[in-house]
């Protein structure tokens, strides 16, 4: 039995500029970290030749072909397995439309564990990159890069994208002091609405031509996130995150709604320094950025939503179990 364990993830700068579309044309740029939330894989060898895979539903099938899970499917034929499998998924967090980077995370945590099934080690790179053809290439969904990566690497993180698909990962490394401040300034909190990112996102990957200035100015804004949290600026995460949700919010007619206004309207009311909704856009999960001292006031803003406490990751996708006969 292999069991992986891959966080989820929030981003805090740059959304966007990891389309294709976009880093063929210009570099792009995003600041994001893992959080103490995960997705579980569990793999283990069956009797027969027959595959079980359990997530929301339970399907037993006789070949890969038949797995209507698209992203085992896919990740199976990679890896090379085809028969006697059984593949389980579980995860801290709604498993769709949570913002938080779940297929991603999913697709990162199937690799690992299939390889590791098979006794073959891969590096974050390999996971990240795989996990991006699968999604992307294999499946054609309207997505980014910055996902599979922040799964597969974890920790806080500054990544670019270059149009020849090079892929720089680079470290955002705070001492013990920041990063305990950082955990103190941030909150998320659920909604209660899910959508389906794809409507979302192929809006926005279709806008991208009309957008591309603000788009650069959304990576421009990455860069500098990135140099001066290496500097434990760390008050400066608010202030981008609100920048940042104003011009995010102008990719897609579907990235915010009045619901969504209403959040970010109370939490600076309360204090707040900067907010946005994680992920695509539209509902999901609503991070907030606040001084530690007005944490108290934001809760009572939006303690009609459900908070789900965070702290930042140092690991990426790792196996937390391995027994093979």
């Amino acid at each position: 039995m292999i069991i992986t364990q891959t966080p989820l993830r929030i981003s805090f700068a740059g959304g966007g500029t990891d389309f294709r579309d976009f880093y063929e044309k210009e570099y792009g740029s995003v600041v994001s970290t893992a959080i103490d939330k995960y997705v579980y894989v569990i793999i283990k060898e069956r009797f027969d030749d027959l595959i079980r895979v359990g997530y929301t539903r339970t399907e037993m099938v006789e070949s890969t072909d038949q797995i209507q899970h698209e992203l085992v499917r896919e990740a199976m034929k990679m890896v090379g397995i085809e028969k006697g499998i059984e593949i389980s998924t579980m995860a801290d967090v709604p498993s769709e439309g949570s913002g938080l980077g779940s297929s991603s995370t999913v697709t990162v945590g199937l690799l690992n564990a299939l390889y590791a099934y098979k006794g073959e080690s891969v590096t974050a790179a390999e996971l990240a990159a795989q996990a991006c053809r699968i999604e992307i290439d294999i499946l054609g969904k309207p997505i980014g890069k910055q996902d599979q990566y922040i799964a597969a690497y974890g920790g806080l993180r500054h990544f670019r994208f270059y149009p020849n698909d090079e892929v720089e990962v680079n470290t955002i490394a705070i001492d013990e002091n920041a990063r305990q401040r950082l955990n103190e300034s941030l909150l998320l909190f659920y909604t209660g609405v899910t959508r389906d990112s794809s409507e979302v996102l192929t809006e926005q990957k279709s806008n991208i031509a009309q957008r591309f200035n603000l788009l650069v100015e959304m990576r421009d804004q990455a860069d500098e996130l990135a140099r001066l949290l290496k500097l434990g600026a760390i008050a400066s995460l608010g202030q981008t995150l609100r920048e940042g949700w104003n011009r995010k919010r102008q990719l897609a007619s579907t990235i915010s709604n009045p619901l969504i206004d209403e959040l970010v309207e109370a939490a600076i009311s309360a204090g707040a320094l900067g907010c946005k909704v994680t992920g695509a856009g539209g509902g999901g999960f609503f991070l907030v950025c606040t001084p530690p001292e007005n944490r108290a006031a934001v809760r009572k803003k939006l303690s009609h939503l459900r908070e789900l406490p965070i702290s930042l990751a140092r690991d990426g996708s790792k196996i937390i179990f391995n027994v093979r006969r």
